[in-house]
Formats: C-alpha cells, sequence, structure tokens
C-alpha cells in the first residue's frame, strides 16, 4: 500500500491509522462463519491464483479521505492477455467506466480500479497512461478502462477531486499476491456502511474437489445504507442519542463487489455468478435503493486459449454459493477492520466490536 500525504506528519499518522485497521478483527475472528464452503487459504481475492490487488490511500488533514484500489487479475499486459468478464447492475445509480464494452465483447483488457465518484475521469485516463505504455501496446488506439466507484463526500472533499495520475499509477504498480489490507484503505478510504465507517472487504470460497475445486474471491468496497445484519442477526447499535453517522432515511448508498474466479466460465455464466453476489449483498441488509449504485464485476482468470471448453451449467450451482457467502463475508469485513474516521463533514465512527460481538453471542450467532 502507497500513501500520499501533505506534510511530514502525516505518513505516520497513516501508518498507526493502518496499524489500528489491522489490529481490529475479521468477521471469524469474532466467530462469525459464513456458510459450509471452505475458505481460500488468505480468506481473501487474492486466493484465485494470479490476482493482485494495491492500494492508494490519500489522506490530507480531515478534508480529504480518499482513495484508489486497483484489482489485476494476472501479471501479464492485460490489454494482451484479455479474460473472460460480466458486469452487472444491481441498480445503476453510479458512474461505472468500460461497463459497455465489457458486456458487448465479454472480456476485461484493464486493470479494475475503484475510486470516489468524482475522480472516475482522471482515474481512467491515469490508466489509459499505465496501458499504453506497456510494451507490446505501442500500436494500441483504443483501450477500455473499468473504473467504479462511490460517493465518500461525508468524510472527503470530494469537490478537490484530488485523486492524481500519480496515485492511480501507483496502485496499480503496487498490486501483489498475497495478504490484502482492508478498512479504510484505498478506495475505502472515506466511505460509510451502515451508518459505521465502510471500507474494503475481501473473503474467499474454495470448492471441494468433487465441485471442482475451484476458487471464488470476492473484494468489495462498502458505502451503502440499509438495516445491518450480519448472520441474519439485526445489529442495532446507537452511540449516545445517535447513530454513528448521518443515515439517509432511504438508505442511499453504493457497493462495487469484485468476484474472481479461476473456473473456466464465459461471459454469459460469468453473468449468473455475477448476479448472486447482490443475494450476498442483500443478505446484509442492503435493499439497493433507488439512490444506490450497486455493481458487480466478475471475472475468469482462465482465458479462452487457455480452456478445452467451460463447465457445465449444473456445475454453477456450488459456485453461485461461494460468491454469495463470500461477498456477505468480505461486507462484513469492510466494516470490522476499518477503524473510526474524522472527516470533511463529521467523524464517522467505526462499528463496535465489543457491543456487536455481545449482540450476535445473545441471538446465538456465535458461541458464547
Amino acid at each position: 500500500m502507497r500513501s500520499v500525504k501533505a506534510n511530514r506528519l502525516l505518513p505516520f499518522l497513516l501508518f498507526a491509522s493502518s496499524v489500528a485497521a489491522q489490529a481490529r478483527p475479521r468477521a471469524r475472528d469474532i466467530g462469525v462463519v459464513v456458510g459450509s464452503i471452505p475458505t481460500g487459504p488468505l480468506n481473501a481475492i487474492t486466493d484465485v491464483a494470479g490476482v493482485r490487488v494495491g492500494h492508494a490511500t490519500i489522506v490530507r488533514g480531515d478534508s480529504i479521505n480518499t482513495g484508489v484500489t486497483a484489482i489485476l487479475p494476472h501479471g501479464g499486459n492485460p490489454f494482451r492477455e484479455k479474460v473472460p468478464a460480466a458486469i452487472v447492475v444491481g441498480n445503476g445509480f453510479g458512474k461505472l467506466a468500460g461497463s459497455t464494452q465489457v458486456n458487448e465483447l465479454g472480456e476485461l483488457e484493464a486493470p479494475i480500479v475503484l475510486t470516489c465518484t468524482l475522480c472516475v475521469p482522471r482515474a481512467a485516463d491515469a490508466v489509459l497512461t499505465w496501458l499504453l505504455a506497456l510494451p507490446g501496446n505501442e500500436d494500441v488506439r483504443s483501450a477500455n478502462p473499468v473504473v467504479g466507484e462511490t460517493n465518500d463526500g461525508f468524510l472527503n472533499n470530494i469537490r478537490a477531486r484530488p485523486i492524481t495520475e500519480a496515485d492511480v499509477l501507483s496502485a496499480i504498480r503496487d498490486a501483489a499476491n498475497g495478504p490484502v489490507t482492508e478498512g479504510a484503505v484505498g478506495a475505502g478510504r472515506g466511505t460509510v456502511a451502515f451508518g459505521w465507517k465502510g471500507g474494503i472487504g475481501t473473503s474467499s470460497r474454495r470448492l471441494p474437489a468433487q465441485f471442482g475445486g475451484w476458487t471464488v474471491g470476492v473484494l468489495v468496497q462498502t458505502n451503502f445504507g440499509g438495516d445491518l445484519r450480519i448472520v441474519g442477526v439485526p445489529i442495532e447499535i446507537k452511540v449516545g442519542a445517535q447513530h454513528a453517522a448521518p443515515l439517509p432515511a432511504n438508505g442511499d448508498g453504493s457497493i462495487i463487489m469484485v468476484v474472481a474466479t479461476d473456473a473456466p466460465l464465459d461471459h454469459r455464466q460469468l453473468e449468473r455468478v455475477a448476479r448472486r453476489a447482490l443475494a450476498g449483498l442483500a443478505r446484509t441488509g442492503s435493499s439497493m435503493s433507488s439512490g444506490s449504485g450497486d455493481y458487480v464485476i466478475a471475472f475468469s482468470t482462465v482465458r479462452p486459449s487457455d480452456r478445452p471448453t467451460v463447465i457445465s451449467e449444473d456445475a454453477l450451482s456450488p459456485l453461485f454459493e461461494a460468491t454469495i457467502d463470500a461477498t456477505e463475508e468480505a461486507i462484513y469485513n469492510s466494516l470490522l477492520r476499518a477503524e473510526t474516521v474524522r472527516g470533511y463533514r463529521g467523524v464517522v465512527r467505526a462499528l463496535p466490536v465489543d457491543s456487536t460481538v455481545m449482540i450476535l453471542k445473545r441471538h446465538g450467532a456465535i458461541p458464547r
């Protein structure tokens, strides 16, 4: 993770903030287990071989809290080594650059970049800078950046449009396999979910051999509303007389869900898989309201040239279940990992872990 700061003190402050975020638990650390399919070794989208994730976190005083998160399907040239992909829209109040070409041609030819709403054009231009500079792309005259967003305008002075080309290039170039930093980092730095501090979360599932042995990984950028439920239990916590942050009465907000798999799927099958991520979102308490932007970007790391055929339709059901469960858990991880952030219009508190555990134990959702 690379961070951009305005003065010499802020690098230390962000380091301390990042350590605090990772000191907070993931869902499984407090006993929350979603579904019966086992996770991959990292319980992250990077359990899908080849997938890489990078962050650039932008913090300047209390007014700028935003960032960039980049997801790469492999370590090669994505334009020359395109992968099958599909995009599904739950509710379309958002800006997802590049979506029409992905669904028209059924393939992804660029990193997936997540950022803030008003930073999408600059991020897309930076992706083009990176793509056009890759060896082998000297004759490229058209490329399709895929950039998604959520609106972090409560904690971030979004009108300043603070994302630069250097930030985007940093996130892409620093993308790596291995553990994924979660919480208030990258594109999740300034987000709010269910009135609590949202952010980046991830999870994975690895199917047993009799169901193909495939891996599904999910990464989310959470910034949406609704009534938070964890494994079906309403999490009703007040801070004093008020909730953690101002909550729109209609539950408006947005989420980007990225689904990766090593199952050999084509565009149509990936679209079917992507739709199941919306079921995982619904389990957490979202209603995908009229003012919400709910998007799923799904891809397979297996290119058409590397596979003899796609899997059968009957083999998709376990992948559906894996996608639902991993999406649900990734959303929980985004909340549990995030720390309290003071921002442009106020403070958004982290979901209180002790109170959450107490509620879950009271309902028998986790062991006492």
